[in-house]
């Protein structure tokens, strides 16, 4: 059911409450199609990364070989300060451009402040991710999210940063024509009669217009985004949990969340799921996740559900990551 979901998308996001094993899931998925023969790119948006821990290699801001055995999986950690870094670097190149040269002073102040601004990082990892999600010829980008907080966030920008970007574009229109009247009403300014006023006009029409071929790439870019997560025969989202209290009420919220944003979730995976026949203390934690379980059951039913069990030891490596997959195959 799993491995069938990633199977037949494009896009597969991986969340869940921090701890439960996102990145052994998004890992194991990933291998288990590479192995199968398409071409997959694990990308890691999670401040703490722990791709490369699991692997047991390096992997950074550039696009990595994951396996030695498996040529076509290979893997990224978003660098979150490197990628706010390069798109206030962006933002504020395009300013100084636009903007009078002695307004460079304000441009610097406003990029020193929007560095610790809420949402900074979130636009900057969505613009990387938008990035990547266009220039990857993979055939399936598994995204390895942060914990649920930043990830209901995150998936629910490109619409806010879609209708941001929509209504800039429409004041602008508006501040367009109504210059085109105010200059309508001076003959001597339409017809550049005043020294220099009519290169003033071409300057503030260059402006505008370089100001509206940047927000229209933009809002293609927040679009095509947008249309891309919500589309359910493309993307899909999974939530991996615990059978434990905290996890399966973050798992119950974070599901509401995508719901209105519009993202299909297509699969839970509750993991690490205690033996019943392995000690009375075992036995009676398992009895106590059925509770808990039983609790998702009512809440989201309808979603298909796996479930795999604790594992005596940590998922480090190909080898651990390939017995991985073959236990996600089986359970699905």
């Amino acid at each position: 059911m799993l491995l069938g979901l990633a199977g037949s998308r494009r896009v597969l996001f991986v969340g869940g409450k921090g701890g439960v094993g996102k990145t052994a899931v998004a890992s194991a998925v990933g291998y288990h199609q590479a192995r199968a023969g398409r071409r997959v790119l694990v990308v890691s948006t999670d401040p703490a990364h722990n791709l490369g821990h699991l692997w047991h290699r390096e992997v950074g801001d550039e696009v990595t070989p994951l396996a030695g055995d498996v040529q076509n999986l290979e893997g990224l950690e978003i660098d979150p300060a490197r990628t706010t870094n390069e798109h206030l670097a962006a933002v504020g190149h395009q300013l100084r451009r636009l903007m009078p040269e002695h307004l460079s002073g304000e441009v610097d102040k406003h990029l020193a402040l929007a560095r610790d601004a809420p949402g900074t990082y979130e636009a900057a990892v969505l613009e990387r991710v938008a990035q990547v999600l266009e220039d990857a010829s993979h055939d399936l980008v598994i995204l390895d999210t942060a914990p649920s907080g930043h990830t209901s966030r995150l998936m629910s920008l490109p619409e806010t940063m879609f209708a941001w970007t929509e209504g800039l574009l429409r004041r602008q229109d508006r501040s367009a024509k109504f210059g085109a009247a105010l200059r309508g009403l001076d003959p001597d300014a339409g017809a550049a009669g005043i020294v220099g006023t009519g290169r003033r006009v071409d300057q503030r029409a260059q402006r505008d217009h370089e100001i509206r071929r940047i927000l229209l790439r933009r809002r293609t870019r927040f679009e095509r985004l947008r249309d891309l997560i919500t589309d359910a025969e493309r993307t899909a989202f999974v939530i991996v949990l615990a059978a434990e209290r905290l996890p399966v009420l973050e798992t119950i919220e974070l599901y509401g969340q995508l719901l209105r944003s519009g993202v299909h979730v297509g699969a839970l995976v509750v993991n690490k799921r205690s033996p019943a026949d392995a000690g009375g203390l075992l036995a009676d934690r398992r009895a106590q996740e059925e509770v808990h379980l039983d609790t998702v059951r009512e809440a989201l039913g309808h979603v298909p559900m796996i479930e795999l069990p604790l594992l005596a030891g940590d998922i480090v490596g190909e080898a651990a990551v390939q017995r991985f997959a073959d236990l996600i195959a089986t359970a699905s």
